[in-house]
């Protein structure tokens, strides 16, 4: 059937027709979908959202003075851009199928993760979302915000990449640290309602069961390696030129290792067996990185001591990769990265149920959640600024590279200060 241009409708005519009739037809309001992929809908979110920049004044709404004063109306506008992507951000929260972003690992180390840029941002917007809610009296509002950002911080981290589940530990704090700063805006039931929200989202991905995807990457480059060979069996020039414009070094390159092609050339003397004679001794590594990302803190401090060591007195260039890789490609950094992110997220989430259990039954309630790192509650005390009560502090017996883990839930307003880390209680200056 052919429609004329007079009698054609819009995209948003053709689904509120839709819309209209299906529920005419079933007698009742359509129900809202919980078996579609997440993934789908936060792609569909994203296509909705403005330029992740436009309009946005990140600086001030993440500056001291937004912390200390009431926002102006004009936030409000430009939060409220937001609002279709955030309607499927919020549909996505009560999926009930796993999130799969699509993520094809066949590409190598040119494989793009565009979601994470945006996912990221997105929960960043839910944090100011929230913010705004409550400083406009919406409990509801705030509630559903931080809770679809916490789910959808929990489903970046599907794929099972060290980089995914980096981001799903920065959105967890996110959502901790936003907690925190506002906790005493936030009604008992409000704040049960939320908790409530973490607890169903999906379980934290984890950096252990990462490996197995980022192995993966790793035996690209080997069948890589293998496929030059076979294409080059007499040519170690051809076979070298393939194997630098494959993507490798492009991609080393991103991320600060410049030096890893002449120190491959160097290593390998420039012919194919001394490459694949370097790649098959990173085969030993494997093993002991499950055995370092599944270690509990302070096994796990031993254990990267000794790997550090281990890799940096290495001459074999793929030994820095592996470093860089599991430092959450940080070549500078003495300690795994990606590990302590994971610890620190579920410290954070552990002293939000133990806040929640203190708002909604007092301290003995708070001395029944168990910290992570201890034998038992989280240390407890009041915590004041310049003089004044200002709330209660937690901190827990972590004692690895980042610590303490220190969190402050700030009751009563006034001048701002860090509420998390080892800057916790010092006041902000910018």
């Amino acid at each position: 059937m052919r429609i004329s241009a007079k009698a054609s409708m819009n995209g948003k005519q053709i689904l509120l027709a839709a819309i209209i009739t299906g529920a005419a037809l079933a007698g009742q309001s359509p129900q809202l979908r919980t078996d579609i992929n997440p993934a789908l809908l936060y792609y569909q979110g994203f296509l909705t959202a403005p330029d992740p920049m436009a309009n946005v004044d990140s600086d001030y709404l993440n500056s001291k003075k937004a912390r200390e004063q009431k926002w102006p109306e004009k936030f409000g506008t430009i939060l409220a851009g937001y609002d279709h992507e955030f309607e499927f951000v919020r549909q996505a929260a009560h999926a009930k199928v796993p999130c799969d972003w699509g993520v094809d690992l066949s590409r190598g180390p040119e494989t793009m993760l565009p979601h994470l840029g945006r996912a990221k941002f997105a929960c960043q917007v839910g944090q100011w979302r929230t913010i705004w809610a409550l400083q406009n009296g919406r409990q509801e509002n705030a509630r559903d915000e931080l809770v679809a950002a916490f789910v959808l911080g929990r489903n970046a981290g599907s794929g099972d990449l060290f980089i995914s589940a980096l981001i799903q530990g920065i959105v967890e704090g996110m959502c901790c640290t936003t907690i925190a700063a506002h906790f005493g805006e936030f009604t008992p039931e409000t704040f049960q309602q939320i908790v409530e929200g973490f607890d169903a989202a999906p379980a934290r991905h984890s950096m252990a069961a990462c490996v197995k995807s980022e192995r993966e990457l790793g035996d690209w480059v080997l069948k890589k390696v293998l496929e030059l060979q076979k294409t080059f069996p007499s040519d170690n020039a051809k076979f070298m030129t393939g194997l630098h414009d494959s993507g490798l070094v492009t991609a080393l390159s991103t991320i600060g290792y410049t030096n890893f092609w002449p120190r491959l050339v160097a290593a390998s003397g420039g012919t194919s067996d001394g490459v694949l004679k370097l790649l098959r001794e990173t085969e030993p590594l494997w093993p002991r990185i499950s055995e370092i990302m599944t270690a509990p803190q302070p096994e796990y401090d031993a254990k990267v001591k000794q790997f550090t060591v281990d890799t940096g007195n290495s001459q074999n260039p793929f030994f820095t990769l592996f470093y860089a890789l599991f430092n959450g490609w940080d070549l500078g950094t003495t300690h795994f990265k990606l590990r302590q992110r994971e610890f620190r997220a579920e410290t954070q989430v552990a002293m939000v149920h133990a806040a929640a259990a203190y708002k909604l039954r007092g301290e003995p309630a708070l001395k029944s959640v168990t910290d992570p790192f201890g034998n038992g509650p989280f240390a407890y005390k009041r915590f004041e600024f310049k003089g004044k009560d200002r709330g209660f502090e937690l901190k827990s017996a972590y004692t690895g590279a980042d610590a303490p883990f220190v969190m402050i839930f700030v009751e009563k307003q006034g001048p701002a200060f860090e509420v998390f880390g080892a800057e916790a209680g010092k006041a902000l200056t910018q």
